[in-house]
């Protein structure tokens, strides 16, 4: 072994470690995207150590990379990531009914604005803003909601949520221009006066949908049996 090729390698068990130790304390988060130029900057090294540690860190599973995404952060046991999403699809669904008759004119045009604002973010899609407006959106159709329980309960499964990944979509990102155009169809119900269980069924959907699409994308030869939820 050369004595470049010997720093070499123990600068890349250095990126090694130091990308590892933040995976394991959920700094980078499942679905967190890994910028290799970003971390050799961090470590001030150059980008060759850093790959061979990526290369490393997806041989024990911990990375995936896919062509032209890069490597992110795999959603390593992602089991309890599905419960609270199928939990999620319906008690929001449950709870945006609940609340669909006391919004005013002036709450729709307020979650219509954070849509607008999400739609803006489709051209130079960031996963975690859009994520984070996403939780607003919805929050600005629950929160008037007179079941106070049901708000505890969907507010938990967003926090479980929180902690099981950073956003679902860094997995799927097709699947944000989608759910704005959902998201436009639930404002339509409520406006409209719809039936209650014609918005819950909306949001519902809305919520599985997005469940759907990981799923189809993570887990192709489970998605064939996914419950019409």
């Amino acid at each position: 072994m050369t004595p470049d090729t010997a720093t070499t390698f123990s600068k890349s068990q250095l990126a090694y470690r130091w990308v590892k130790e933040r995976i394991a304390n959920q700094v980078f988060t499942p679905g967190y995207r890994l910028v290799l130029g970003s971390i050799a900057g961090e470590l001030d090294m150059s980008v060759v150590p850093v790959r061979e540690a990526i290369r490393q860190l997806e041989a024990e599973g911990l990375v995936t990379f896919e062509r032209n995404v890069g490597a992110r952060v795999s959603m390593v046991d992602d089991s309890q990531y599905r419960f609270s999403m199928q939990a999620l699809s319906i008690l929001e669904g449950a709870a945006t009914a609940l609340a669909a008759r006391r919004l005013t004119p002036d709450d729709i045009r307020a979650a219509r604005r954070i849509n607008e604002l999400m739609i803006e973010t489709l051209e130079h899609f960031d996963p975690r803003a859009f994520t984070g407006l996403n939780q607003e959106f919805h929050a600005a159709l629950f929160t008037k909601c007179a079941n106070p329980r049901m708000l505890e309960l969907v507010d938990a499964e967003w926090g479980r949520l929180g902690h099981l990944r950073d956003s679902t979509f860094s997995f799927v990102p097709g699947r944000a221009a989608e759910s704005v155009r959902e998201h436009e169809n639930i404002l339509q119900l409520i406006e409209t006066g719809a039936p209650l269980g014609e918005i819950e069924k909306a949001a519902r959907r809305h919520r599985s949908a997005t469940l759907d699409a990981y799923m189809i994308h993570e887990h192709p030869d489970e998605a064939l049996g996914l419950p019409a939820f």
